[in-house]
């Protein structure tokens, strides 16, 4: 441990360095618009270092206070954050109801945030608000109330969101539309079924970033993600740095995005 600790205050000099030198290799390119993040890999990182496994989703709400600081410094103008999905739903209760205690408090902190207020960034949740304890959706409003003139950046934060349950629901409408006559099945065009999803108002995310290992969207954002690059790290969401963060934006503005042509 102390040998470890050594180490890392030797190279901390060097990480800065080149920390600062990515950073700058970052802004001398056009950033990705939209970077969607699926944060795996709390549970494990607590469980790996000796901690309960619900001390995890601490480590990753800390972690995620950082990647927004991130985000704003590399002009990412829309982030979305994959926080909690139907599935989690069905983990065990008391883990459970400690993820909402957690996002309650943190999204009350995340209203007085002076970095939401001073970058003017609109925070929307997205997902099915009525499945979450009514003090947290009390939270969650309060804080898309008080952002809602904002728009230099945007914070999206999926909480019990179902990408496929979001797919259903907007058949579901245009079917409706077609059964009152106001819409026939010619009609139909991707972008009609769009016009239907809970991601209407923004544009499709360009980059994808998932920690934890998996290789997976786990049911994040499925049709949007149809053209997005993709980037699967092997290190837990509380391990995740800031260089990891900047050598993934420099990947994806080095590539030739030809969506297919």
């Amino acid at each position: 441990m102390i040998r470890t600790m050594i180490q890392s205050t030797l190279l901390a000099p060097l990480y800065r360095t080149y920390q600062r030198r990515l950073l700058s290799q970052v802004l001398s390119r056009t950033p990705p618009v939209h970077v969607g993040f699926i944060l795996d890999g709390n549970r494990r990182y607590a469980t790996s270092h000796g901690y309960l496994a619900s001390m995890g989703h601490v480590f990753g709400a800390n972690k995620v206070e950082e990647l927004l600081s991130w985000c704003f410094e590399a002009r990412i103008k829309v982030i979305t954050l994959y926080a909690f999905s139907t599935e989690n739903a069905k983990r065990d209760r008391d883990e459970v109801d400690n993820i909402m205690s957690l996002a309650k408090d943190r999204f009350a902190k995340l209203v007085s945030d002076e970095r939401i207020h001073k970058n003017r960034v609109r925070v929307n949740v997205i997902g099915h608000l009525e499945l979450l304890p009514p003090e947290l959706q009390d939270v969650l409003r309060d804080a898309m109330d008080k952002t809602r003139e904002y728009s230099s950046f945007f914070l999206n934060v999926c909480m019990a969101y179902s990408s496929q349950t979001e797919v259903v629901d907007a058949m579901k409408a245009i079917g409706h539309k077609i059964q009152d006559g106001t819409l026939t099945p010619d009609e139909i065009t991707f972008d009609t079924i769009k016009n239907y999803l809970l991601t209407r108002e923004l544009p499709d995310p360009d980059l994808i970033i998932r920690t934890g290992g998996e290789a997976r969207l786990s049911n994040f954002l499925l049709l949007q993600s149809a053209y997005a690059e993709l980037f699967f790290i092997d290190v837990f969401l509380p391990e995740f740095r800031k260089i990891d963060f900047l050598r993934i934006i420099r990947d994806y503005q080095r590539r030739d995005r030809r969506y297919g042509s």
